[in-house]
Formats: C-alpha cells, sequence, structure tokens
C-alpha cells in the first residue's frame, strides 16, 4: 500500500528568507514527522506584491490537495489566502496563519504604499472558506506591534469562521521575540493533518 505524504508549504513574510526566525527549526520538525516541506524564496521580500507571489506559490505548487498545508507568516498568510483564491473546485488540508492580518498599524510611510494593495484589495472569503473546510489555526500575539489585533480577530472570525488563538507577549512572532522555536505552529500542523 502507498503512503500518501502530507505536503507543507511554510511561506515567509515580508523582508524575510526561508531561514527566517522559526522557519528552518518548523521544516526540520515537520521533516522528522513525515511531511514533504517546502520553504520557498519569495520574490522581492523587501517589496512584496500580490501578483507576483500568488504566480509564485501557483508555479511552486502546481497541484494541490486535501493532503497540502500551509504555514504562513504575517504577509505570507495573505499570500496563501489570495493563492486559495484561484484553485478550482479544490479542497485542501487546512492553513495556520501565524501573525496573520487584514489591517495593519505603526507603519511608515514606505511601508504604507507597500502594505496598501495587500489591505484594499478585496479577498473572496466565501471562495476561501470552500477551499478550506473549515480548517484554518491563527496564532497571534497580544501585543504585535504591527497587528491591529481586536480587528483582525473579528475578521478571522467573520470572514474564516476560525477564533484566533492569542499568545502572550511574542510580538509579530520572530526571532527578535524570542520566538526561533514555534511549537504552537507545530501543534495547529498536526492537529489539522490529523497527524
Amino acid at each position: 500500500m502507498k503512503k500518501i505524504i502530507k505536503k507543507v508549504y511554510i511561506i515567509h513574510g515580508w523582508g524575510e528568507s526561508p531561514n527566517s526566525y522559526w522557519h528552518p527549526w518548523l521544516a526540520q520538525e515537520l521533516k522528522n514527522k513525515g511531511f514533504r516541506v517546502v520553504v520557498p524564496e519569495m520574490p522581492e521580500a523587501d517589496n512584496p506584491q500580490i501578483e507576483k507571489w500568488v504566480a509564485h506559490l501557483s508555479q511552486i505548487i502546481q497541484s494541490a490537495d486535501e493532503k497540502t498545508f500551509f504555514v504562513g507568516h504575517s504577509i505570507g498568510c495573505q499570500a496563501i489566502l489570495r493563492y486559495l483564491e484561484t484553485l478550482k473546485d479544490t479542497k485542501i488540508g487546512g492553513v495556520v496563519c501565524i501573525a496573520g492580518w487584514f489591517n495593519l498599524m505603526n507603519l511608515d510611510k514606505e511601508e504604507v504604499e507597500i502594505a496598501e494593495p495587500w489591505l484594499k484589495t478585496l479577498i473572496n472569503f466565501p471562495k476561501i472558506r470552500e477551499v478550506l473546510q473549515n480548517k484554518l489555526i491563527v496564532i497571534l500575539s497580544d501585543n504585535d506591534p504591527y497587528n491591529c489585533l481586536e480587528e483582525n480577530k473579528i475578521i478571522f472570525k467573520s470572514q474564516l469562521n476560525t477564533d484566533a488563538i492569542v499568545e502572550k507577549n511574542r510580538g509579530h512572532l520572530t526571532g527578535e521575540d524570542g520566538s526561533n522555536q514555534l511549537p504552537e505552529a507545530l501543534e495547529a500542523i498536526l492537529r489539522i493533518s490529523g497527524s
């Protein structure tokens, strides 16, 4: 009997790389548990653009199914959701959003210009709900300097039917915040994948 391999795509955030923060640790932990893990280098990470990031994911993934899982950090969550909008007649295994957002704060002028398309371009939530099948886990922090916590919690709940898990004093859940390992992300993937 052929073993079905579960795939996990870890999508880094704005200004990050596959080697940022907890990404290498999570990738290794998932590999140790038998997952096939891909941590792609997203294009122009210092100036992320929706079209380029979604196209890059489409090129890398090619075929998503119920054994396909995603973990995103920050804008990586947005990229995943926008990629899911493009799927036709497909259901995936699930998504874990770390420090995901729909609204941001404390950005400088240049950052606002980069973030604006991500903030203002509508997301097809009904389509995403159909693809996700309620398999979404969101992990936020109560002191994230960029995340409008209450607003984003409401959007995740009202639009994607999920309650955010709110960690205490974890900032933007990056290496600077002491998050070089993120057991919560590992636990979340194991839970939604049934592993």
